[in-house]
C-alpha cells in the first residue's frame, strides 16, 4: 500500500505527468499568438501597438488586458497612401484637361471627407 502511495506521488510531479508541459507550452503558445495579433491590430488603429503586446502576453492577467483593449481600441486609420495617391490622380487628370476645375474641387473635397 505505500510503494502505491509513493507511486501515486511520483505521478503528480512534472516526470510522472509530462502533458503538463505540453499544456504549459501550448498555453505561453496561445498568450503570444494573441499579443501579436493585437500589436498588428493596434499598429493598424495608432495605438502604442508594444505596449499593448506586452500587457497581454501576460498569462491570465493578459486575458483582462485583451478585453480592456478591445474595449477601448480606436477606429481603423484610413491608409494615407492611398488618400495622397487618388489626390495625385485628380491632380493630373485637372493637369491633363480631363475634368473641369469645379469638378476638381468637388472630388478634392470628397477625398478629404473620407
Amino acid at each position: 500500500m505505500v510503494d502505491m502511495m509513493m507511486d501515486w506521488d511520483q505521478m503528480m510531479n512534472w516526470w510522472g505527468f509530462p502533458f503538463v508541459g505540453f499544456w504549459m507550452v501550448g498555453l505561453w503558445l496561445f498568450f503570444v499568438i494573441i499579443a501579436f495579433l493585437i500589436y498588428k491590430d493596434a499598429k493598424q488603429r495608432g495605438m502604442n501597438e508594444l505596449l499593448w503586446f506586452i500587457l497581454v502576453i501576460l498569462p491570465w492577467i493578459g486575458i483582462l488586458f485583451l478585453i480592456l483593449y478591445l474595449i477601448l481600441r480606436q477606429e481603423k486609420q484610413p491608409d494615407i497612401s492611398i488618400q495622397k495617391n487618388a489626390q495625385h490622380i485628380i491632380g493630373e487628370r485637372y493637369a491633363k484637361g480631363e475634368i473641369t476645375k469645379e469638378e476638381y474641387k468637388q472630388k478634392k473635397k470628397d477625398l478629404k471627407n473620407q
